[in-house]
């Protein structure tokens, strides 16, 4: 499948009901258990993807359809998350979530977005010379891998008490 700003707009349009379907009004057990050592509970996923939205997606963006001789992103800090109130209500993050989300598809509907448009460049402070495409793409791509954290994470709770099923649960092996 190529790039299709549509296309992508439908998966980043849904992302804030699918993790409100799958995460308001749980058990705190639910929201906030992870895999272990150095990984992600849900809520520590929510709070991921809004930093996200704040300084990533739609900031570079800008960037690369600007004027600026200078396209550099700033450096992004995937930890950012751990930082915040840990205390908020899930409700209350997938909330500010959808609000962030709503408003950044409004301003990327916006743009004058066409072939050339997706073609032009700006600069990850990592990879190098990117293209609004690849970023594009990859905020889908993130979304999806974030959803699919998320349901793992959550299967991973029962992995000890599935007993002889195990076997037959792929998600449990990731």
């Amino acid at each position: 499948m190529t790039f299709d700003i549509n296309a992508s707009i439908e998966i980043l349009s849904r992302t804030p009901a699918t993790l409100e379907a799958l995460l308001n009004g749980l058990s705190t057990a639910w929201l906030i258990n992870n895999e272990g050592e150095n990984t992600w509970s849900p809520y520590d996923i929510v709070g991921h993807l809004i930093h996200g939205e704040k300084t990533d997606w739609m900031p570079r963006a800008k960037i690369i359809l600007s004027k600026l001789e200078d396209k550099t992103f700033e450096p992004f800090d995937r930890f950012a998350q751990l930082n915040e109130d840990q205390n908020q209500p899930i409700e209350e993050l997938l909330k500010e979530f959808r609000a962030i989300r709503t408003e950044n598809l409004k301003e990327l509907k916006a743009l004058p977005i066409d072939d050339a448009q997706l073609s032009k460049t700006g600069v990850h402070p990592e990879l190098g010379i990117v293209r609004l495409k690849e970023l594009l793409s990859t905020w889908v791509v993130h979304d999806l891998g974030h959803i699919s954290q998320v349901s793992r994470v959550m299967a991973k709770q029962y992995k000890s008490e599935v007993g002889p099923w195990k076997q037959y649960l792929g998600i449990l092996k990731r």
